[in-house]
């Protein structure tokens, strides 16, 4: 007989905070608008229905918010200090793990080689509460 725990509302939270920061502040600093719809229409980083037995547990839940919070590292770290070797074996690992449960992130590392520091774009969350 195995126990299973499941995952908390808190760590449903958190997932939901850490994919909306990656479609807020990092798809921003890598891709134009278009092409961040056309993410949303792909349904990246949306899980399916039949793929959303990730979250059934507390331990799936961890290692998804945990791979969300690696690939935001990661491509936080590239874009102020440059690419290295280490940070694709990182990625990829991670991207990898989110595949693996439901959610879909078809990138490689080199999509985020080319950063555009003049962002402007619909998804950057706003400078103060007045232009929200």
């Amino acid at each position: 007989m195995k126990i299973v725990v499941a995952s908390t509302p808190e760590q449903e939270h958190h997932i939901s905070e850490l994919i909306n920061y990656i479609y807020s502040s990092i798809f921003p600093i890598y891709f134009d608008d278009d092409y961040i719809v056309k993410l949303e229409e792909l349904n990246v980083l949306a899980p399916k229905e039949e793929d959303a037995y990730y979250n059934s547990t507390l331990d799936k839940a961890f290692k998804v918010i945990s791979s969300l919070q690696a690939v935001i590292a990661v491509l936080e770290t590239v874009k102020y200090e440059g690419f290295e070797d280490n940070h694709e074996e990182i990625f990829m690992k991670n991207a990898q793990t989110l595949n693996e449960y439901g959610y879909f992130f078809p990138f490689s590392i080199k999509e985020f080689q080319t950063v555009n520091h003049n962002v402007i774009s619909k998804y950057s969350k706003p400078a103060n509460k007045y232009l929200a």
